[in-house]
């Protein structure tokens, strides 16, 4: 599979109120190691095409882990916008441009295909992130789309 991850909905087997069954949402994320690490861990992996720049430190020292967050927080934006196919997002429902996949390759102003954006820049490591966690952890999370601006809003 080529994929770095998927989201969408499926029925359950609980009967609800009404006489239905239950619906919920999934997220399900790759190995951005193991699947196409040029997409799905850029940009601490080289990109499969486009401009060949060098990919940058991951902040926690795992390219495929990593990478895996942002593909998870692009898919759980996803999720939360438009979890059955009838929420926020433009084009054809069958392939839906969501608040992340609208704004791809983007993490911070400045960014442009090939370059990700001015980030943030760890002294000690030499990581690039957006975002602190807790525990002094780092992480870069992808832009989303704003619709009130109709552009790309990143952290930094």
């Amino acid at each position: 599979m080529s994929r770095c991850g998927s989201h969408g909905a499926a029925t359950g087997t609980a009967r609800v109120r009404r006489g239905g069954y239950s619906k919920f949402a999934y997220v399900w994320v790759g190995d951005s190691t193991q699947q196409c690490p040029g997409q799905c861990a850029w940009p601490f992996h080289q990109p499969i095409y486009g401009p060949q720049s060098p990919p940058l430190v991951a902040p926690n020292n795992d390219m495929g882990l990593d990478g895996m967050v942002i593909n998870l927080a692009s898919l759980l934006a996803g999720t939360v916008t438009n979890p059955f196919k009838t929420g926020f997002f433009q084009g054809p429902r069958d392939a839906p441009l969501e608040v992340a996949s609208a704004c791809p390759g983007i993490y911070a102003k400045g960014a442009y295909p090939g370059y990700a954006g001015v980030l943030l820049v760890d002294a000690t490591t030499g990581a690039s992130y957006n975002a602190n966690g807790v525990n002094g952890r780092k992480y870069l999370l992808p832009a989303l789309y704003d619709p009130s601006t109709s552009s790309c809003s990143t952290l930094v």
